[in-house]
């Protein structure tokens, strides 16, 4: 017997219990006959020594803990119909049982336990009065859409000519939802009331395009608010910029850190270029429409996830048919309507060596030309010359730094 792992083991144990039976307790400190400290400390002992003894031992201790609980809860449940402490007494000893085979696991996980007990309050106040039912059932949605669909869906292609990886494309519906859940929980935290930034740039993250329109209207209807509007339509650009860099990425990491110059300056210059309208505009009194009030639109992910399909097998046509040149000009009329699905193009393409590390780069800049050019017609349709000419150079902006970074990156 190793008497320094023996005391390791009893130690963790011994630990955990009192840390869970001190949270009990003071959670019921004025209920009788709740397990508090010493309780579960005991459990916690009882399951590392069972565990010492072997699997029969263990179950033998499970079980009469488990008599001990639904004899407890028989007492107890007309004040209080809750499980949680009769749970906790059987983790307990199942943590304690851990300590043996993993004492610094076995305490991790106690505190992770002891946080989950402390956090009834908070816990109950998330489920119930901050999270919507529609927010809870896009949580699941997207839970159910990375933990029980992404792992049934196959890595091999699909289709004749091996672009379409339908794995592949449903991490992109996740990651697409993903960062709509997170923008619309940015966006409840710090309010939509708080100005155009924070509207715009979790805009960008549903449709940069809407985003564009939307403000290039509030600009047309409220003048005085147009240099706002403006660095809130590039706001959202660079949220679409950003949502780009995670597809490809996704698609293709080696292109993501092949293009990180490029597409690090196009979004540096954004940022500066928006800044420097807000420092000029004011705040808005009433808001454009912004986000959906769901945290994502599934049919949006899934549309992206259909045009990423079709511009792949476009692109692979016309790669058979004019080589890689043909692609690249699919990809970048593509990218006229839909950026992400254009760059999944360019990734797809990078991650069967089909284009060289500065193919990747000017590829890359050639599908941010098209998106500004697309861009700016709109936003001289949507909110006037002004807001048009304001928007268009920004957007400018961005496509002649990242050209002059992919330049600069080739010629080293």
């Amino acid at each position: 017997m190793d008497w320094n792992d023996t005391l390791t083991t009893l130690a963790a144990a011994l630990g955990l219990g009192l840390l869970v039976g001190a949270v009990r307790e003071r959670h019921h400190a004025d209920r009788i006959g709740k397990a508090g400290v010493r309780t579960h400390a005991l459990l916690a002992l009882a399951g590392a020594i069972a565990m010492g003894f072997g699997n029969a031992a263990l179950l033998v201790v499970l079980a009469a803990v488990a008599l001990l609980a639904l004899a407890s809860y028989r007492t107890s449940r007309d004040r209080d119909p809750g499980l949680t402490g009769e749970v906790a007494m059987l983790v307990t000893v199942l943590l304690g049982a851990l300590a043996h085979r993993s004492p610094a696991l076995a305490a991790a996980l106690g505190v992770v336990v002891a946080i989950l007990l402390w956090a009834k309050a908070p816990l109950r106040r998330l489920s119930r009065d901050l999270i919507s039912e529609t927010e809870m059932q896009d949580g699941l949605v997207l839970a159910a859409a990375a933990l029980v669909v992404l792992p049934l869906l196959p890595d091999e292609p699909v289709d004749p000519w091996g672009v379409v990886q339908p794995a592949m494309l449903w991490r992109i519906v996740v990651l697409i939802m993903a960062v709509g859940m997170l923008g619309h929980v940015a966006r409840r935290a710090v309010g939509a009331r708080r100005g155009l930034p924070v509207a715009g740039f979790f805009s960008g993250f549903a449709s940069s395009t809407a985003a564009v329109a939307s403000f290039g209207q509030l600009a047309r209807a409220q003048a005085a608010l147009r240099p706002a509007a403006v660095a809130a339509a590039l706001l959202a650009n660079l949220a679409s910029l950003l949502l780009l860099a995670a597809v490809v990425g996704a698609v293709s990491p080696s292109l993501l850190r092949t293009a990180a110059a490029p597409l690090g300056a196009a979004a540096l210059a954004l940022a500066l270029v928006a800044g420097g309208g807000l420092l000029r505009g004011g705040q808005a009194d009433s808001l454009p429409p912004g986000p959906p009030p769901r945290a994502f639109q599934l049919a949006h992910a899934l549309l992206i996830a259909l045009l990423i399909a079709a511009v792949m097998l476009l692109a692979e046509a016309l790669r058979r048919l004019f080589g890689d040149a043909g692609a690249m000009v699919a990809a970048t009329i593509a990218a006229a309507a839909e950026l992400q699905a254009a760059g999944a193009t360019i990734a797809r393409l990078a991650a069967t060596d089909a284009l060289t590390s500065t193919e990747m780069r000017w590829g890359l800049v050639a599908l941010l030309a098209s998106t500004t050019l697309a861009k700016t017609v709109l936003a001289f349709s949507a909110g006037g010359r002004g807001y048009g000419m304001r928007v268009g150079a920004g957007l400018a902006a961005m496509t002649a730094v990242a050209a002059l970074a992919a330049w600069l990156v080739s010629g080293t």
